[in-house]
């Protein structure tokens, strides 16, 4: 019996010492925030709606095929984050803010060099513009010399629950090791409240 009680009370403080451990990361909504309705097609020319949410955890990103240096750099990390978390239902989403050039099959190529398991979505601007100001995502289209274009866009990952809610914020730079470990820890909450 005190054997019991003994490994009783290494677990609590196993369980207590490892979520003490694992500092909050990213910016909390005091509720989670329905998303409204939208309707995109995904990398599969399939469409995607809010109701393929349901039941997963969903980092979605804002971004484009033709970005030099943060789209890559923030796929690379979800990757990693990914594979770190690789038992948790989780699905990435690689929302496209160039819907004319990002094609469904520009975003499969594209996104394969990542991890095969990453969703793009695109559609009609109006769509994309609804989702993101719900999000509060900021998008502008630049010129370049040459004629060429580029876009500016917020570069943050938003985390949504089971139901498709919006729960937290992750701003850069962006730290795979602390999102895959509140990922684990907030997992079960997020999938059960969902």
């Amino acid at each position: 019996m005190c054997l019991g009680a003994g490994f009783a009370g290494y677990r609590l403080a196993a369980v207590r010492y490892s979520r003490a451990s694992v500092p909050d990361y990213g910016t909390w909504l005091p509720q989670p925030r329905p998303l409204g309705q939208f309707a995109l097609t995904d990398s599969r020319g399939r469409s995607f709606d809010q109701n393929d949410l349901a039941g997963h955890l969903t980092l979605m990103y804002f971004g484009y095929t033709r970005c030099a240096d943060e789209c890559p750099d923030t796929l690379a990390l979800l990757s990693r984050v990914e594979h770190q978390v690789a038992r948790l239902p989780l699905q990435v989403l690689f929302v496209s803010v160039d819907p004319r050039h990002d094609s469904p099959a520009v975003l499969a190529a594209y996104l394969a060099r990542f991890n095969p398991s990453f969703i793009g979505l695109t559609g009609a601007r109006r769509q994309i513009r609804r989702l993101g100001a719900q999000l509060g995502v900021a998008r502008g289209k630049l010129a370049l010399p040459g004629g060429g274009t580029t876009f500016d866009h917020t570069v943050a990952l938003f985390l949504l629950d089971g139901r498709g809610r919006e729960v937290a914020v992750f701003t850069a730079p962006f730290s795979a090791r602390r999102l895959a470990a509140v990922l684990r820890s907030r997992a079960e909450r997020l999938l059960v409240l969902g």
